[in-house]
């Protein structure tokens, strides 16, 4: 009796023995969660939010228009900015037509200068008259220049105004809300009547097909992973089984880290491993935060 429960014991030692050998065949090489990119999409302007269109998990597209901020205040001040540059720009005529008035005059003054130069040559004239005729043509001169200095001034106005007109179109261009990179809304922050300001967050987006799955390797397995090679990720299935999915390596860090915190014993924690970053095509199923498993196809056999 004694030798048959030894027998049976010995048996169940042997069995445990190449369970738990099989348990080590079955680790995988690393372990990590998925992560994504999330980006907070804020507003570029101040106002009332007359509209947004979005709700979470809605798939968005690059310039993808969602909404926008009320534009009514700015509509306002274009349309005066708008008023205001016509009507200087109403003016510039009128310079045009006073300079053609002095030139006129110029070239009669220019013509009685002849007579009393050759007048004055026979005697008929004094040295006094012909100085006046020539100061006459140099106030005109003076007066053409001062309109022409009037008539860039009313420029100068008019290129600040169309300046100041193209910072009201930004600001109005900056208050529809356009989506700005392709992907999935995390979390929608704000919702249409509410006030807006620069900065304030609208929604969270993430692209999410890749999925990131960062995981730590140790030292001892670095040789055998390289950029761009394929790996096996392994998710959870159901309680007992798995689902395979294949992956490839995106980045590898150049520099040696403690593990971080998350990993569960102390022992594990105080080693020093390399980060691994691995792209995985999202059919949907995977989730930021997501526990995987990975193995590396390429790795050495002991």
């Amino acid at each position: 009796m004694t030798r048959h429960i030894l027998k049976v014991s010995f048996a169940f030692a042997i069995l445990f023995f190449l369970s738990a050998c099989n348990d080590r065949d079955d680790l995988s090489d690393a372990y990590g969660n998925f992560e994504a990119t999330e980006v907070a999409i804020a507003a570029q302007a101040s106002g009332e939010i007359m509209q947004l269109d979005i709700e979470e998990g809605d798939q968005l597209t690059v310039g993808q228009k969602l909404g926008f901020i009320d534009t009514t205040a700015l509509s306002l001040r274009r349309g005066q900015l708008t008023a205001q540059r016509q009507a200087i720009f109403d003016r510039i005529p009128n310079f045009d037509a006073q300079v053609a008035v002095y030139l006129q005059q110029k070239e009669n003054v220019k013509r009685d200068l002849v007579r009393f130069k050759k007048m004055y040559e026979e005697g008929a004239a004094t040295q006094k008259q012909l100085d006046d005729i020539t100061g006459q043509m140099e106030v005109l001169d003076r007066q053409v220049a001062v309109v022409k200095s009037q008539k860039q001034a009313v420029y100068s106005e008019m290129k600040s105004l169309e300046q100041q007109i193209l910072q009201v179109d930004e600001s109005i261009e900056k208050s529809l809300i356009i989506n700005p990179i392709e992907g999935t809304v995390l979390t929608k922050y704000a919702n249409a009547h509410e006030m807006a300001v620069p900065g304030k967050a609208l929604y969270k987006i993430a692209d999410l097909d890749p999925m990131k799955l960062k995981v730590y390797i140790s030292g001892d397995q670095l040789p055998g992973v390289h950029l761009n090679d394929s790996v096996e990720v392994l998710i959870d299935r159901t309680a007992t089984e798995n689902r395979r999915l294949t992956g490839r390596v995106s980045t590898i860090s150049d520099n040696a880290e403690f593990t971080p915190k998350i990993i569960q014993t102390k022992q594990e924690r105080v080693n020093l491993v390399y980060a691994v970053t691995i792209l995985v095509p999202n059919d949907g199923s995977l989730k930021i935060g997501m526990p995987a498993e990975v193995n590396f196809l390429n790795r050495q056999q002991p």
